[in-house]
């Protein structure tokens, strides 16, 4: 073993040569260490390069900036993509085959009209990755009885009621899976008015069950908590979306329909002939021009959506569709994904008796408000269309959300 003695280390550092080599040495290092410090940190920071792809096949790096342009329309953007992408990895629904496709299960009786979104749903969880044939694996139960077909076919509410008890007591006495629960992983799906007082002949339907409904007021019996709001949507609709159109919003408010509800007779008295309201005592008519009302929604501001015979009313994804801030104005009514969406960043949401001074609550909104408004609820109106086969974020999609919601509640 050779020993360097600390005369010879010292000679040895003080070489010119080897000071060169190390200082060449330690700048090498220092340089390739900033570059790569540099490299990581344009990496954490800068946004992916564009890629072009399909709207269905967005690919995961445009998640973060999905999140960014859509955060401040949610009450919790970060629960709600979490718990939506568990939704769909893990939600399962069995459909009870029971009952003759040709009468009222099953199958829709259509995908159009006010009463659309009913055969959308029947139509769409029929397709989708949720069905399971398993009902072992099933986190919920649907009970695929149509009251909209009912009345499509002529059925008396009388004779609607009867027949729904007797197949809900048929499933009832069949299968296991109601008396595990009492029912409450059950649920139904109905946007008919009527269709509503169809299931008032099984109270254990309307007690336990979770009630998709389109008509979500708190005054005939719904439960926030429990049910769930199905958004009422007449498609297909007439003309394209609207959206980056804010100048050629040039009245203030809008609203035409039948005076069939108490708030609707007040809106009418107080406003119709005003001139910077345009309110109409009536619905348009078509002999005045081509889609004419449609085309008032393109250059209004805001669409007035007073409560009619029901809370619900499908001008609220009209003017979601069109591009015209939706003006609600009802005291009991539990908006569509109103647990996930926050409406005040999208609509104005309004008391039944500010209607007295509705012009000049419109008028307080400052052009700057307004058009923030407008621009969140471009963001939104994908939430409100039904497509088929469905896409990602569509209305069947945030149906099926608020249902794997309330699954952990009821899971036994």
């Amino acid at each position: 073993m050779t020993i360097v003695k600390p005369s010879q280390l010292s000679s040895s550092s003080s070489s010119p040569l080897c000071s060169l080599k190390g200082s060449l040495l330690t700048l090498a290092v220092l340089t390739f260490l900033s570059l790569f410090y540099l490299s990581l940190n344009s990496l954490r920071t800068s946004p992916p390069s564009p890629i072009v792809v399909g709207a269905n096949h967005l690919p995961h790096t445009f998640a973060k900036e999905e999140d960014e342009n859509y955060s401040d329309v949610y009450h919790s953007p970060d629960s709600f993509r979490s718990n939506y992408a568990e939704m769909e990895k893990r939600f399962k629904v069995y459909i009870y085959p029971d009952g003759d496709p040709n009468t009222f299960y099953q199958t829709p009786r259509k995908v159009t009209g006010k009463y659309a979104s009913e055969g959308y749903f029947f139509k769409n969880i029929r397709e989708s990755r949720f069905r399971t044939l398993d009902p072992e694996e099933a986190d919920l139960f649907f009970v695929p009885v149509s009251p909209h077909k009912m009345r499509g076919k002529g059925t008396s509410y009388e004779n609607m009621t009867v027949i729904v008890q007797t197949y809900v007591d048929g499933l009832i006495a069949k299968y296991p899976y109601w008396n595990r629960t009492l029912g409450a992983d059950h649920f139904f799906v109905t946007c008919h008015d009527v269709g509503v007082r169809a299931f008032e002949g099984s109270p254990v339907m309307i007690k336990n069950t979770i009630r998709v409904v389109c008509s979500p007021s708190y005054n005939v019996g719904f439960i926030p908590h429990k049910d769930v709001a199905l958004p009422q949507v007449l498609q297909p609709f007439a003309l394209p979306a609207g959206g980056n159109d804010v100048e050629n919003r040039t009245t203030l408010g809008f609203w035409a329909g039948h005076r069939n509800s108490k708030i609707r007779v007040v809106l009418a008295r107080v406003w119709e002939n005003d001139t910077e309201l345009d309110i109409s005592n009536n619905r348009i008519n078509r002999a005045t021009g081509h889609l004419v009302y449609q085309k008032r929604f393109y250059r209004t501001k805001f669409c007035i959506c007073p409560g009619g015979s029901q809370v619900n009313s499908a001008r609220i994804t009209d003017s979601i569709h069109y591009g015209c801030v939706p003006v609600i104005l009802s005291d009991y009514y539990d908006l569509p994904f109103n647990d996930i969406l926050d409406w005040r960043k999208f609509a104005v949401v309004l008391r039944e008796r500010d209607v007295y001074d509705l012009k000049q609550i419109l008028k307080n909104i400052t052009q700057s408000e307004f058009v923030s408004l407008h621009n969140n609820l471009v963001k939104v109106q994908k939430h409100f269309q039904w497509n088929s086969p469905p896409v990602k974020f569509d209305a069947f999609h945030m149906i099926m959300y608020e249902l794997w919601l309330r699954h952990h509640v009821i899971k036994y």
